[in-house]
Formats: C-alpha cells, sequence, structure tokens
C-alpha cells in the first residue's frame, strides 16, 4: 500500500503540495483564517472556540491574537496558556506543538516546510517539512524565526529577530542570526 501525499508529508518525506486532498485542506485553513482574523473584536472565549474548529489541540486559556496565517492548522498544537501576538506565522505542513505557558512575540515564524537542495527535484515542486517542538513557558521575542525541525527545550529564552537553525536547550537564551546559546 502506496502512502498518501498527505501521509508523506506528515512523515517528513517528499510530497506534492499540489495534491487534491492538500489543496483542499489548505482551502478549508484559508476559510478559517479568514473567519479568525476577521474576529479580532470577539472576546478572546470565541476566538478560543474558533482556534478548537482547526487545530489538532488547544489548550486552556490559549490566545493567538489576529492576525494570524497557517498552511493547514489541523498539525499544530498549543499547551494551556499559551500566548501568541499579532501578525504570527506557522508554516504547518509537518507537526508544530508549543507547550504550556509560551509566550511568543509579534511577527514571529515558525515554519516546518522545506525545499529540496537538489534543484532538480525543485523543478518537480517536491517539497517536505520536519516538526517543530516548543517547551513549556519558553519566550520567543518579537520577528524570531524559526526553521524547519528545531526543538526549544523548556524555559529557554529566543531573542526577538532571532533566526533559529538548532535546537536550543532548556534554560538557554539564544539570540543573533543564526542564534547562538549565550554562555
Amino acid at each position: 500500500m502506496s502512502l498518501t501525499e498527505k501521509q508523506k508529508m506528515l512523515a517528513g518525506d517528499f510530497y506534492d503540495p499540489g495534491d487534491p486532498e492538500l489543496t483542499a485542506d489548505a482551502w478549508r485553513a484559508k476559510q478559517w483564517m479568514d473567519r479568525y482574523n476577521a474576529a479580532q473584536a470577539v472576546p478572546v472565549e470565541a476566538r478560543h472556540a474558533l482556534l478548537s474548529e482547526l487545530f489538532a489541540g488547544v489548550g486552556r486559556g490559549a490566545v493567538i491574537r489576529p492576525p494570524f496565517f497557517c498552511d493547514y492548522g489541523s498539525n499544530i498544537t498549543l499547551g494551556d496558556g499559551v500566548f501568541m501576538n499579532f501578525n504570527c506565522v506557522v508554516l504547518d505542513v509537518a507537526t508544530v506543538t508549543i507547550g504550556d505557558q509560551t509566550q511568543i512575540g509579534p511577527a514571529v515564524q515558525i515554519m516546518t516546510a522545506d525545499h529540496p537542495r537538489d534543484p532538480e527535484q525543485r523543478r518537480q515542486g517536491l517539497e517536505f517539512g520536519r516538526p517543530i517542538i516548543i517547551g513549556r513557558n519558553v519566550w520567543i521575542g518579537a520577528g524570531a524565526i524559526l526553521l524547519p525541525g528545531v526543538t526549544i527545550g523548556d524555559d529557554a529564552l529566543i531573542g526577538a529577530g532571532a533566526v533559529v537553525t538548532r535546537d536550543v536547550p532548556a534554560g538557554a537564551t539564544a539570540l543573533g542570526n543564526p542564534a547562538r546559546v549565550r554562555t
């Protein structure tokens, strides 16, 4: 039995993003974003209910301030008390897990999507993704970028504008481009 394009995508294998099932899922997320991003003035509880319609999991008290953008939404899990500020982007072709009490500043980009290094594979339009895991009680400063496959340990701090290309250990502070753990 061969895998569907969606199964390949979630497994981190090369997949075709133009697959009809993936296209339909992305369309559903776009329609949801239209509703969610128009809901700035609605109570937090109503926005929480909207998050629960699309995301894989939404913890108690999780808040995302619109506007917010994602690929599918169904691959995102938020822990209890997660806060994401305005204008965040999550490219969730692989799973994104954000731990309890994590705070994410405005314009942060969390990107699981990646592209082949081989030019022929890129010409074929193939993509792949690697999961991102963000631990508990992490603080990510404004404009930070998390690249595919990184894990941020519990209680870590990511400085504003940092470009995280590697794992960050629990309790560490990472700053700069590329982000380096401060000693």
